[in-house]
């Protein structure tokens, strides 16, 4: 070995994920000159691909930087090799195509996406540190962001998180206007962390969400807009029991959640090795790897540009609509929901569950809540980004698979007393959430084929005939059309049990009915 050589700096000059690579084509005017258009086609590019640095960053963090032996998100180009052990059959299986270890990877899309990435563990698993390598590979130094690091704590006020008026100013103003503030200089870092977020109190809590959601933070009436930034929190627990409870509005604008696993102790010759060697990660962090600014903005951009088809968004859609109907909650069907037992403050025990449904087959009765337009869209987005990463132009279904459970992990509230959980073995998803929720997709799933949804899907049917346009569509189209939906809803209504994914199709139906009532009663008086 020559003394020169650096093991820990080096990048693998081979591509981390060998295929041809196919990348959108802009939409050129001069083009249409040019002959036929074609949006697709292969570029043979110079300068590496984002996505193929952002490949390599994730490689030089797990093989060198942070130990996390676990490929927990799996992918598969053929029958993976099965084991299974002891009384209780756990599983072992061994991917046949590249899978990532999600303590490492999901961090990484959060940094390209600009969101909110919560680490959840015990001390000293790596929580903090993997927040700081972030930072580094956002181009920041080692010294910047650990200053900039907020270090949550019992007596931390909003002075301390967001900055100080100047007290020449505070003295001599004569109007809120004449104030003027030292703002903290982590509020202009496109990379924020906070560490032990659930250690802060309740009212700095209230100024920190100002700051997540709004991007904005205000003291004494001044203004200071932030740029957008990824975002890492960290929580020795995960139900978010730290010295103060943390605020819910708060917990709901954390994007994706990231579990710090257990220390390998087959590993622990790699710690010996940097003890001995004196050798931190995140000090010697290859230049090849870090992103600059515009960097990170294009790889948004190219994220947002990877196709999401109908067939998998209709199976995000009625996997989705599981959740949110209680059949028991209200009498008008539009309120029959679990927000509105919520916003009553009563207790699910209590809702009437003989509703003639098998509960331990019904999903939605495995939760105490439905999903937000928020947590849809950062499912959305961080799919994306998984095929980004991949290197694949469109979103597969494993991709979508795959990321459901860490951006629904504390979106999705379990309701324990469900009877689906004292049902064979499932009594283990009651502390294990990444594996109940993926569960719960491919159930889902099941029951969406089962179903025949991909190729008789009425209501897909009927709205591709809305969306089409009313301009031109004659009265006695439009009467046509009221009937179908009237005898559909008719033959539902026969004896059929009301599932979530029924009561969601069966208010499109209502809606339809109302737009196409709507524009008939035009047509009438247009004569």
């Amino acid at each position: 070995m020559t003394p020169d050589y650096k093991p820990y700096t080096k990048i693998s000059q081979s591509p981390t994920n060998p295929q041809t690579v196919k990348t959108r084509k802009r939409f050129d005017v001069a083009e249409l000159y040019e002959g036929p258009l074609t949006a697709i086609e292969v570029t043979n590019q110079t300068a590496i691909p984002l996505d193929e640095k952002l490949r390599q960053a994730y490689f030089w963090i797990v093989n060198h930087a942070i130990i996390s032996p676990y490929y927990d998100i799996e992918y598969n180009d053929g029958p993976p090799q099965t084991f299974t052990f002891g009384d209780k059959k756990s599983r072992v299986i061994l991917p046949s195509d590249q899978s990532y270890s999600s303590f490492v990877l999901m961090p990484l899309l959060n940094l390209v996406l600009q969101r909110r990435c919560l680490f959840v563990g015990g001390p000293g698993r790596g929580k903090t540190a993997s927040a700081i390598l972030m930072g580094v590979l956002a181009g920041y130094s080692i010294k910047d962001i650990k200053r900039a690091i907020q270090h949550g704590q019992p007596q931390m006020t909003i002075a301390d998180l967001l900055g100080n008026p100047l007290p020449s100013t505070l003295v001599n103003a004569q109007t809120m206007d004449d104030v003027k503030i030292a703002w903290r200089k982590w509020l202009s870092m496109r990379v924020k962390i906070i560490d032990e977020y659930n250690r802060i109190p309740t009212r700095t809590q209230s100024a920190l969400l100002t700051v997540m959601g709004d991007n904005y933070a205000e003291i004494y009436d001044q203004i200071y807009e932030c740029p957008e930034a990824a975002w890492y929190l960290t929580a020795n627990d995960d139900a978010g029991g730290g010295t103060y409870q943390v605020i819910e509005a708060l917990r709901d604008r954390i994007d994706i959640v990231v579990k710090a696993l257990h220390f390998n102790t087959r590993f622990l010759k790699e710690l010996l090795t940097r003890i001995e060697d004196n050798i931190r990660p995140e000090e010697i962090v290859p230049k090849e790897i870090i992103f600059n600014v515009s960097e990170l903005d294009q790889a948004y951009q190219q994220i947002l540009e990877v196709k999401f088809s109908d067939t998998l968004r209709r199976r995000m859609e009625f996997f989705s609509s599981h959740f949110e109907f209680c059949d028991g909650a209200a009498d008008q069907v539009e309120y029959k929901t679990k927000d509105t037992v919520k916003l009553a403050a009563l207790d699910f025990n209590l809702i009437p569950q003989d509703t003639g449904k098998d509960r331990v087959k019904d999903l939605g009765s495995q939760t105490r809540n439905g999903l937000s337009v928020r947590s849809l869209m950062t499912v959305l987005v961080f799919a994306k980004a998984m095929a980004w990463f991949r290197g694949k132009p469109e979103v597969e279904f494993e991709d979508l698979r795959q990321m459901i459970p860490f951006v629904l992990h504390d979106k999705l509230v379990q309701d324990p007393d469900s009877p689906y959980f004292e049902a064979g073995n499932n009594a283990i998803y009651r502390s294990d959430k990444v594996g109940w929720i993926r569960t719960l997709f491919d159930l889902s799933c099941a029951e969406y084929d089962r179903l025949n949804l991909d190729r008789d899907d009425p209501i897909a049917q009927l709205a591709a005939e809305f969306e089409a346009g009313l301009e031109g569509v004659s009265e006695q189209a439009v009467r046509a059309r009221l009937v179908k939906i009237e005898r559909l809803l008719t033959e539902w209504s026969k004896g059929r049990k009301l599932y979530g994914h029924l009561f969601d199709d069966i208010l499109k139906l209502k809606y339809l009915h109302q737009r196409y009532t709507n524009y008939l009663k035009w047509l009438t008086w247009k004569g």
